[in-house]
């Protein structure tokens, strides 16, 4: 790994072999030659970023990257090094703090993955070694190894399967934490390995790792005792991945290929990223605003001074004369010292507290995310997990959702609707539907009848018990019922003992639902046994069939066949699939009846199969026998001649119905993906499901409406033109481009949808193999080409599905959008490991507490037990996290540029000199204690719009888009508002000091006296101006802003009304008193205030009549009982905060 990365690095071409041979065992093919093991990778899992040696160079590293924290270090080392006004510990504790907490955080996120790490590593597996079994910790797991899995256990390494303890060589395994399918998936053993895996001597050749989870290539040479090597081609259906589960198989043996990080599991891990919010990059925008700024000042005051020391006798008073140390130091180096000394004077306009504040808002507002009761879900007991509260703002700025759809979207939980035989319609009451009426020619559904013959209804029954891949899987509960005599009642007939209690295990889980619907009139499927399959017919009766050959589902067909013979000796095809399909491949006479029945269910939102049989005759099957014999045993072109000859098979069918099957969505799905598209969100659905499937999804999450018109761009289109992929791929890129781009019409902004007929709606669906060409193209401007027209197709189209996805393309497809133009804000939503990469991808990922582990927890940035609650996790909390951390931002600036502009102004009235116009106890506690509270308390608790019309009225959260409350126009507003404010202090003050007699026995007051008067309306002003950006007012909000307002009298007679031992100088002794003494201060200082916030008073004035009416027009809505809630009635100073609110409401 080591050496990969260095050639990386030095740009040198690394020469890789493009396929690997292993010794099984690690026993050579000949006795006599001693093998040398090649170097392969150990079986050790590392998703951890530190280790103990590296942890402090590299997370300082890490936080010293971000200017803020850099800065306030240089400012620190400048008043070390240099004698400056202020203390070294006014910056330095505070970056301490932020540092030191930053570090501790990240410490222990790691040390949990070092934890999960040591977990999987250790964890103890059986390997065979000369005919002894071992125990081993999987991370000692070498490429060769023989390794025994029982049954519930994970695989620890990519195996080839050599052994399994069914008899028909074959075993189960569930891949949920790889591509999301919790349905049983069959892989077969290596045809004529040797029962005694001691006395086997093979080796295999296979392809390097790679990520695709679909794909895999290899060659497994077997010597034998008295014969030459035979060789068996290797295929996916071989290959055992690490992190699938061993099921319904109580153990199987398998020859370790790929270990640890070359595993196809590691290999679509997405490493984990720090993430930064847009929040961030706004205030290192503004922060480089207000650095300049801070540099003009420092380089206006310094070179004023020079010019002002150059005037005579203004360089060297007689009061204050210069040591001879003063008059050697050079002068270049004295302009330089006093550019600093001014650097650190006006440094408090970029406070560190700010990031302070910033950390402790992110903090502590996570946690109502964790308090929410409307996220907590009874069913499994637990409610909302904040992993990183880093993101909190980004909630409220999601352009782009991607969301899985197996356990996401869906419960994948299929269920059995209705069927239709010859055009008629059957379907199975349930207890508690009620039959409203069919058409008269469909006749009572309450049971099986003779609608459309008994002989075409028992046809059309055994298709659906025998035309599958599932298998039984009986329940220990059987044999006690068959005891106690149980029997069940269905559409009164007596059900036998043997339906009862019975489970089914299937690679998808419609196959499961459509035994399950046979089994509802009368039909069950009793299992496979030595290639034997059984079934129980209504009258009881049990039959058995010969399987023959299964013609495996594949997305291009997209239909399954299996040939089966009977006790009389018929040879039979029965074969279901797509409507699209099966249609042109049977009686067109046949079609008519059943269209219409198929058409309904699919605008229903139903997955739609449709049934089709054929009688073979002697000489058909003997054709189709050997031609897939042959076509199986070939080493290339395997899927190719497979094809060939399932296309030749399937040909000339009888169509004897169709089924429609329900994939039951996730409570609130469908409304929740409809708020999300009405907040001008895009969703993209990413799966490794089936394409039928879904976009049948699709549909009834509303994403894909009838009206849409579907772009497909998938392996069969690309067939359909019968010229190379290639080609077709670039003409159907250039055809949708010119529809969906070229000619759709201008989409206003912020409109992601457009419901009126007049245009016409987009949908997208691409497969992975199709995506792999986009993104892979054979030459880099082709592909360049290509990713550019598929980013604008998709752009331009409501919804996207993407299917057949491999994790990693997940991910792919995630950092595309992420890095277009515009640099759009992505969400991805997924429950299983298979989600892990476009979680970690995506900007904000949020893990589902589903069925499916609990990787995509683990890995996510947020975590919810139900897809519905992202809409108010969106809508709501992101929206209110955004609007208040942006007006943090801004008024920490504002406030800030209020405090040191007066001093700014200052040094123009002293001479230059760097004398401060506030005591070190105001600068250092201005922003930690007497304007601090306020604004972490409205960042907090803050609700400018209530959060039930924020629920109801989606299109609210377009308002706050694209960041913009943290634009350049709303900063330039803050910022001209905190350069009016600074000047009507400090020349208001200077105005009252006109007048020489300001107390009642003529003294004057002296400079720490006007520093007092500014501070003091200084301080009132920003916290009543907060206070008037208040609209939802708590007993926290009172007690924060008029506690900080006494707080800040109380300190000041305090620290002032005391003579302090430990000061060797005490400035402000007695000053806040004999200030309040005077009527006139009293006066300026109210006077001052109230013309501060008279312009924020009179626009708010002015807005009146157009506020109020926006306000409350939403919540009336909302209403329940007629009752208006309380918020909607805000009073009409609180009309509007940081920017034009009145617009955000309307």
């Amino acid at each position: 790994m080591l050496r990969r990365r260095l050639n990386r690095l030095l740009g040198r071409v690394e020469n890789r072999v493009e396929s690997r041979t292993i010794y099984v065992g690690h026993r050579s093919s000949s006795t006599n030659e001693a093998i040398i093991p090649p170097k392969f990778c150990d079986n050790r899992i590392v998703s951890s970023k530190y280790t103990v040696w590296n942890f402090l160079p590299k997370n300082l590293f890490e936080q010293f990257r971000r200017i803020a924290n850099f800065y306030f270090l240089i400012i620190f080392l400048v008043q070390v090094i240099v004698d400056t006004p202020t203390s070294p510990v006014t910056s330095g504790l505070p970056l301490f703090f932020v540092i030191t907490v930053t570090a501790i955080k990240q410490g222990y996120e790691d040390w949990l993955r070092h934890k999960a790490d040591n977990e999987v590593n250790k964890f103890p597996v059986t390997v065979l070694e000369e005919g002894r079994r071992i125990q081993k910790d999987s991370e000692k797991i070498k490429v060769g190894d023989v390794v025994e899995v029982k049954e519930d256990e994970t695989f620890p390494c990519d195996l080839i399967l050599l052994q399994s303890s069914r008899d028909d060589d074959t075993c189960f395994v569930t891949t949920a934490s790889l591509d999301g399918e919790s349905n049983h998936k069959t892989h077969y053993t290596v045809p004529d390995t040797e029962k005694d895996l001691e006395t086997l001597n093979a080796t295999i050749e296979c392809e390097q790792p790679q990520p695709d989870l679909y794909k895999f290539v290899g060659i497994m040479n077997i010597d034998g005792h008295d014969q030459e090597s035979a060789a068996r081609s290797l295929g996916p259906e071989n290959l055992l991945l690490k992190g699938a589960t061993l099921k319904n198989t109580q153990k199987i043996c398998g020859v370790a290929i790929y270990t640890g990080m070359e595993t196809k599991m590691a290999l679509n891990y997405q490493g984990k990223s720090q993430k930064r919010s847009a929040v961030e990059k706004s205030i290192n925008a503004f922060l480089l605003v207000y650095l300049c700024i801070l540099v003009s000042k420092a380089l206006v005051c310094t070179t004023l001074k020079y010019v002002w020391q150059n005037k005579p006798g203004q360089d060297e008073p007689w009061y204050n004369e210069k040591t001879q140390r003063e008059k050697d130091t050079n002068l270049y180096l004295k302009m330089f010292t006093d550019f600093l000394s001014f650097m650190v004077l006006f440094n408090f306009i970029i406070p560190v507290s700010m990031y302070v504040t910033v950390e402790m808002q992110k903090f502590l507002g996570s946690f109502f995310i964790t308090w929410d009761k409307d996220f907590f879900d009874p069913e499994i007991k637990e409610g909302a997990l904040v992993n990183t509260s880093d993101l909190n703002e980004e909630l409220g700025q999601v352009e782009y959702v991607f969301t899985d759809k197996t356990g996401t979207l869906t419960q994948n939980n299929m269920e059995f609707i209705e069927c239709c035989i010859d055009g008629f319609q059957y379907k199975y009451p349930d207890a508690s539907s009620e039959l409203d009426g069919f058409c008269v020619t469909d006749g009572p559904v309450n049971k099986v009848q003779d609608k459309a013959g008994r002989e075409k209804e028992e046809l059309f029954l055994r298709a659906l018990c025998l035309c599958h891949t599932v298998q039984v899987k009986e329940s220990t509960e059987q044999g006690q019922g068959q005891e106690d005599g149980l029997m069940d009642q269905v559409d009164g007939e007596v059900l036998h003992p043997l339906r009862e209690q019975r489970g089914f295990i299937a690679s998808s889980p419609d196959e499961v639902a459509l035994v399950k619907g046979a089994m509802r009139f009368g039909f069950t499927f009793l299992g496979l046994e030595s290639k034997n399959m059984k079934i129980l017919t209504r009258n009881n009766d049990i039959e058995t069939y010969e399987l023959l050959h299964v013609l495996n589902f594949d997305p291009v067909r997209r239909r399954m066949s299996v040939i089966v013979r009977s006790k009389s000796g018929d040879t039979l095809l029965f074969c279901k699939g797509a409507d699209s399909s099966i249609f042109p491949r049977v009686k067109q006479e046949e079609v008519e009846r059943i269209r219409m029945n198929v058409e309904r269910n699919a605008t229903e939102g139903y997955r739609t199969l449709c049934v089709a049989c054929k009688y073979l005759s002697a000489e058909d099957y003997a054709q189709a026998d050997a031609g897939l014999r042959e076509a199986r045993l070939a080493l290339q072109d395997r899927e190719a001649k497979l094809m060939a000859v399932y296309n030749q098979v399937e040909t000339g069918m009888s169509l004897i119905g169709a089924t429609a099957v329900e994939d039951r969505l996730q409570e609130e799905a469908a409304e929740t993906m409809e708020a999300l598209q009405g907040a001008g969100i895009k969703v993209w659905v990413l799966t490794g499901d089936k394409m039928e499937t879904a976009k049948s999804t699709c549909y009834a999450c509303r994403l894909f409406q009838r009206s849409t018109e579907l772009l497909e761009l998938t392996v069969r289109t690309l067939e359909d033109g019968g010229r190379k992929r290639e080609e077709r791929l670039h003409e159907l890129l250039l055809e949708y481009h010119r529809k969906a781009v070229q000619d759709a019409p201008p989409i206003k902004a912020g409109v992601t949808r457009t419901w009126s007929s007049a245009n016409q709606d987009y949908g997208f669906i691409i497969d992975g193999a199709t995506l792999s060409m986009v993104l892979n193209a054979f030459s880099e401007s082709n592909s360049s080409s290509y990713k550019n027209l598929f980013l604008q197709i998709c752009q331009n189209c409501t919804s996207v599905l993407c299917c057949r996805m491999a994790p990693l393309q997940k991910a792919q497809i995630v950092k595309m959008v992420k890095n277009s133009k515009g640099s759009p804000i992505t969400l991805s939503i997924g429950d299983g490991a298979n989600d892990v990469s476009m979680i970690l991808e995506a900007h904000v990922g949020i893990g589902i507490k589903g069925k499916e582990g609990r990787q995509a927890v683990r890995n996510s940035d947020y975590a919810i037990p139900k897809l519905k609650h992202l809409k108010k996790l969106l809508l709501a909390h992101g929206h209110l996290y955004y609007v208040r951390i942006a007006h943090l931002v801004q008024y920490f600036f504002y406030k800030n540029l209020c405090f040191i502009l007066p001093q700014f102004l200052y040094q123009f009235f002293c001479g230059y000199s760097q004398q401060p116009l506030y005591d070190a106890a105001y600068l250092t506690m201005y922003n930690i204690c007497f304007t601090s509270m306020p604004i972490l308390a409205y960042s907090l608790l803050e609700q400018h719009i209530c959060i039930e019309v924020l629920l109801d009225n989606a299109t609210l959260y377009r308002e706050i888009a694209k960041n913009g409350m943290l634009q350049w126009r709303p900063f330039l507003y803050w910022t001209l508002l905190g350069v009016f404010h600074g000047l009507l202090f400090f020349f208001g003050v200077r105005y009252l000091f006109s007048n020489p007699a300001l107390q009642d026995n003529g003294q004057v007051f002296g400079n720490w006296s006007y520093g007092t008067i500014v501070f003091t309306v200084l301080v009132f002003t920003v916290t009543l101006k907060l206070a008037l950006d208040t609209r939802h007012w708590t007993w926290i909000n009172h007690f924060v802003i008029w506690g900080s307002l006494l707080f800040y009298v109380f300190f000041s007679f305090f620290w002032g009304g005391i003579i302090w031992p430990f000061l060797k100088q005490q400035r402000l002794y007695f000053v806040f008193a004999n200030m309040l003494s005077s009527v006139s201060a009293w006066l300026v200082i109210i006077l001052l205030i109230l013309l501060s916030l008279l312009p924020e008073i009179l626009l708010v004035v002015f807005r009146k009549p157009r506020g109020p009416h926006a306000r409350q027009k939403k919540p009336v809505q909302s209403n329940v009982g007629g009752h208006q809630s309380p918020r909607s009635s805000a009073r009409p100073l609180l009309m509007r905060t940081f920017s034009d609110e009145s617009n955000t409401v309307i």
